[in-house]
C-alpha cells in the first residue's frame, strides 16, 4: 500500500512536469505549514480512497507535492515563477505627517539624532560620534535580539532635509530621509519620511531576516507616528522652547 501509495505521488509530481531537485526557494515558516498541511490531507485522503479512490488518491498526491515541499524547501511552482520567500525582505515604509510645530524646532530635534529613541520605540539607543557618523541600537519585536550598527548623514538641508545611511558591513542596511516643509498657516511642519531596512544577504540575512515580521514594520510605522503626539507633549515643547499653549 505504501509503495502504491508514493507511486501515486511520484506519478502525479511528473505528470505536472515539475522537477523534484533544485534550490531552497520558500522559507522555514512556510516550509513547516506545507508539512503540517500536508500531513493533515494525507491523512484525510487515504481515509478517502475506500468510498472515493479518485478522490483520495488526488488527494493523497496533493499532499504528497506539499510534504515534499517542506521536507526539502523547494517549491517546483515557485521555481518555475521565480519566486523565492528565502530572500530576506526589506521594510520600506513611506509617512507623511504635519506636527504643530516650527519647522525650524522640528528640524533641530531631528537632527539631533540621539533624540529619535524619545518617541521610536523600536529604537533602543542613537549615539552620535561625530557630525556626521552615529551608532544605532535597534529592539526587534519581544526584544529578544538587539541590532546594531553605524550610520551616516549622507544630505543635509538646514530646516529642509535629512538623510542618512547605514555604513558599508552593517550587521542590518538602513536607510531613511525626511523632507520638512511649513503648513499652510506657517505655524506648524509638514514631514515626509521614508525609512528602509534591508537584511544583508546570505545564511545570516536569513536569520536576521526572519525578525523582520510584519509586527516589526507596524511598530516603526506607529513610532513615526508617535512624534505627532510627542511634538505637542511637554518635553518636546520645553526642548524646543515654545510655550505650553497649542495653537490649532
Amino acid at each position: 500500500m505504501k509503495n502504491e501509495l508514493s507511486n501515486q505521488i511520484i506519478d502525479r509530481i511528473t505528470s505536472l512536469g515539475l522537477e523534484t531537485t533544485g534550490k531552497e526557494n520558500i522559507d522555514q515558516g512556510e516550509r513547516i505549514v506545507s508539512l503540517l498541511a500536508g500531513t493533515w490531507l494525507v491523512y484525510k485522503s487515504i481515509k478517502k480512497i475506500g468510498k472515493h479512490p479518485f478522490l483520495g488518491f488526488q488527494g493523497v498526491a496533493a499532499g504528497g507535492l506539499m510534504l515534499y515541499r517542506g521536507a526539502t524547501g523547494v517549491c517546483p511552482i515557485y521555481k518555475q515563477l521565480g519566486k523565492d520567500t528565502t530572500d530576506p525582505q526589506a521594510i520600506n515604509i513611506t509617512e507623511d505627517i504635519v506636527v504643530n510645530a516650527p519647522r525650524e524646532n522640528v528640524y533641530a530635534f531631528w537632527r539631533e539624532l540621539s533624540n529619535l529613541p524619545k518617541f521610536m520605540k523600536h529604537l533602543k539607543s542613537v549615539e552620535e560620534i561625530n557630525e556626521e557618523i552615529s551608532l544605532w541600537s535597534a529592539n526587534t519585536p519581544g526584544g529578544l535580539v538587539e541590532l546594531n550598527w553605524n550610520a551616516q548623514i549622507t544630505r543635509e538641508e538646514t530646516n529642509e532635509y535629512l538623510g542618512w545611511q547605514s555604513l558599508e558591513g552593517s550587521m542590518i542596511v538602513n536607510a531613511g530621509k525626511i523632507e520638512f516643509k511649513d503648513t499652510l498657516n506657517g505655524i506648524g511642519t509638514e514631514l515626509h519620511i521614508e525609512i528602509d531596512y534591508f537584511p544583508p544577504a546570505g545564511s545570516v540575512g536569513k536569520g536576521i531576516a526572519s525578525l523582520f515580521s510584519g509586527l516589526f514594520e507596524r511598530m516603526i510605522r506607529e513610532d513615526i507616528q508617535n512624534f505627532k503626539t510627542y511634538a505637542e507633549a511637554a518635553d518636546f515643547r520645553q526642548y524646543a522652547g515654545l510655550s505650553d499653549s497649542l495653537t490649532t
